[in-house]
């Protein structure tokens, strides 16, 4: 099980869910806000220290003014991972956290061991639309990011609770603010991507609705020596809907990294 716990950065005073000990593995989650603590999780905690802050601006953390962009979002993060001292982490993110890491990546590396970035935002590809999760419904969008229509049933009938959905609103209000125009894009992202030298593992389900699976590929493309790994009649949510082979697929490349010494 996880604790919550509370991350100082600055003048922020961002919520924290954490488990495990070893090495430090953070997660940034996408634009749903802070994750239900699931097996995947769990699996990552059996060998390391799982941290997964709450963005700035989501939930029940607050921003400060200066938490306009992904930009001052990613300096965020990278004031954040310096909080560790000379420790340097496993950095993972999903979707709009995919964004962030990558956006952190390219600005400095002293902090980051290695960089998993799962169905990341932040490019396009001419040619190949994304899905609008702007305009979707709560159905659309539900039922559009997973493959499994029986877990998104599940996920559809649970009600939130009056604070629950007070929190999806503040989450539903940062996302517009940081991704609406343009959609899900840094236009400089691409030109940038070249300077993340740190072993890079891409994870992309095959059938993703919000971002097409060509993406990943463009991604490996960008930056340098990374890996692609397609999960199988998978959408948005590797990580929930394959949790425990999403979870393998991380640990697996974290320790070939290790043990040929290219995360050293």
């Amino acid at each position: 099980m996880s604790q919550l716990t509370t991350a100082h950065v600055g003048d922020v005073a961002a919520r924290q869910l954490s488990a495990g000990s070893g090495e430090k593995l953070v997660f940034l989650h996408g634009a749903s806000g802070l994750p239900q603590w699931n097996s995947f999780f769990a699996a990552l905690a059996q060998r390391y220290e799982v941290l997964v802050p709450e963005h700035p601006g989501f939930g029940a953390t607050a921003a400060p003014r200066s938490m306009r962009n992904i930009a001052d979002m990613a300096m965020y993060y990278l004031d954040y991972l310096e909080s560790f001292g000379q420790e340097r982490v496993h950095l993972v993110g999903h979707s709009l956290g995919g964004w962030i890491a990558a956006e952190a990546a390219c600005r400095n590396l002293s902090n980051v061991k290695s960089l998993t970035l799962m169905a990341p935002a932040g490019i396009r590809i001419k040619g190949m639309p994304i899905g609008d999760n702007f305009i979707w419904s709560v159905e659309e969008t539900v039922r559009n990011l997973v493959v499994d229509q029986k877990l998104a049933d599940a996920m559809l009938s649970r009600e939130p609770t009056e604070e629950e959905a007070d929190l999806l609103i503040a989450n539903r209000y940062m996302a517009t603010r940081l991704g609406w125009e343009p959609r899900w894009l840094n236009l400089a992202l691409e030109s940038w991507l070249h300077r993340i030298k740190t072993p890079t593992h891409i994870i992309w389900g095959d059938s993703d609705r919000l971002f097409p699976a060509a993406y990943g590929e463009r991604w490996r493309a960008l930056i340098t020596g990374s890996k692609l790994t397609i999960v199988e009649r998978c959408g948005h949510l590797p990580h929930v809907e394959h949790p425990d082979a999403t979870a393998h697929d991380i640990v697996s490349f974290l320790q070939s990294s290790a043990l040929n010494g290219a995360a050293k």
